[in-house]
């Protein structure tokens, strides 16, 4: 078999000098040993049903708490029946947009409704049909305010972990500078000092911070949308979906972007996926977001139609003028979560969020009323919260015996990081309280 190697030992060569290395094995450096080597130390092949039983073996080995009173980025909430068995007709469980994508009506009406509902519950004019999960959506958004002059995120400190190394990593790949804002005082981004950091730097691009931040707390976005449009920058906001039900839109808060993590609309846990990315801007923006974005137009018969309006990938265009190199997206997933929202309607949207506001505020009340426990934030809250704790491990080490996931553990352990949804009962909450006076954790 002949073997056609279209780069000469000329051009390979360019390349690595062009990277900066000397050789393909020092290319591939990070990959171990035992894996290059082409001979990694595996088990012997398993028939079938060998194979089922140590699956099997594998995930009994997986907990599922009954109780839950941690989220952190991924959120427990109530997924009406209704939600799964619609989106479980073959309909939509096998199809996917193909190339001629106006053929598949239904998908692409499906991705029009998500998008609407999107805009409409962020208060923005145009969304796209979802990219891989929160983090990932974030970073894209931060991607979407690179301009030739200014090519500088200021991003709170008081974001998601996961959030801030991936905007890192993509900042890494497209050249953009970081410079991060620690929290004040109060667990929100210090204002202040984002001020005067964007009156000495006018290469700022964006302003990131998530609203509620990781702490919970109720972050000023219309304040610091100002400071960054004062700076000729643009403001993107992170957002717990169900948070809209009773704060206020990005889009009333003057923010630019908007974008988030929804598994909470309708996703279930699921160890950690698959979730969805949601995108969100105002109409100048409109033609820097990345993926595929459906619009609404008629047919040569006057009938409502769908097409596939902007697509900004890199399969379509010359890959450096692409905004992105995001070239799928979580249809199915986008599918649920409109799904969830036609289910719930607006009141229960909105039925949900306060519920959980007003269970997190009795929870808050409760456990820093116990010798010990305080809240370490005083600020305003969505539905998590922050409590200086002691012996925090045998804390969460005893709740687990009462089949409770109890809070995250944050800041080496000093502190615990507690989060209440529509799904705990205030029975729930006073047992909690109840183990968490048994004795003193000192």
């Amino acid at each position: 078999m002949s073997l056609f190697i279209p780069n000469t030992e000329a051009d390979r060569e360019a390349m690595l000098k062009t990277i900066g290395i000397k050789s393909l094995n020092e290319l591939f450096a990070d990959i171990p040993p035992v894996l290059a080597a082409g001979k990694p130390d595996l088990p012997p092949g398993l028939s079938e049903l060998e194979a089922l039983r140590t699956i099997e073996s594998l995930a009994g080995e997986n907990r599922i708490f009954k109780t839950v009173f941690r989220g952190a980025g991924a959120y427990r909430h109530y997924i009406p029946a209704a939600v799964k068995r619609i989106v479980s007709k073959e309909t939509f469980l096998t199809a996917y947009t193909p190339y001629q994508s106006e053929i598949s009506q239904g998908i692409l009406q499906a991705i029009f409704e998500y998008q609407s509902m999107i805009c409409e519950i962020t208060g923005m004019d145009a969304a796209n049909a979802s990219v891989y999960d929160g983090a990932s959506a974030a970073a894209e958004s931060i991607a979407m305010c690179r301009e030739r002059n200014r090519n500088t995120v200021f991003i709170a400190e008081t974001v998601k972990r996961r959030t801030l190394e991936t905007v890192k990593t993509y900042c890494f790949g497209n050249g953009m500078k970081i410079k991060t804002i620690p929290a004040a005082q109060d667990g929100r981004i210090d204002a202040e000092l984002l001020r005067k950091l964007l009156q000495e730097d006018r290469s700022a691009a964006c302003v990131y911070l998530e609203q509620p931040n990781f702490f919970g707390l109720i972050e000023d976005v219309k304040t610091c949308t100002e400071m960054a449009h004062e700076a000729g920058a643009l403001l993107v906001t992170g957002i717990y979906p169900i948070s809209l039900g009773i704060l206020e839109s990005p889009g009333a808060s003057g923010a630019d972007i908007a974008c988030g993590e929804g598994q909470p609309l309708g996703l279930p846990l699921s160890f950690g996926g698959p979730y969805l990315g949601f995108m969100a801007c105002k109409g100048p923006l409109l033609r820097r977001l990345p993926g595929r974005i459906v619009g609404e137009t008629t047919d040569s018969r006057g009938e409502r139609a769908f097409v596939l309006t902007l697509q900004a990938r890199e399969q379509h265009i010359r890959r450096e003028k692409a905004s992105s190199n995001i070239c799928s997206n979580q249809a199915y997933c986008a599918l649920t979560a409109a799904v969830y929202l036609s289910v719930m309607g607006e009141t229960g949207f909105a039925e949900t969020a306060s519920q959980c506001h007003s269970k997190a505020v009795y929870a808050a009340n409760s456990i820093s009323a116990i010798p010990g426990f305080s809240l370490f934030y005083t600020g305003e809250f969505f539905n998590e919260f922050v409590t200086s704790s002691p012996c925090t491990g045998k804390i969460l080490a005893r709740l687990a015996e009462e089949d409770i996931l109890g809070p995250l553990p944050i800041n080496e352990g000093k502190q615990l990081l507690w989060c209440v949804t529509e799904l705990n009962t205030r029975e729930e909450i006073d047992r909690l309280c109840g183990i968490l006076k048994e004795k003193s954790w000192n």
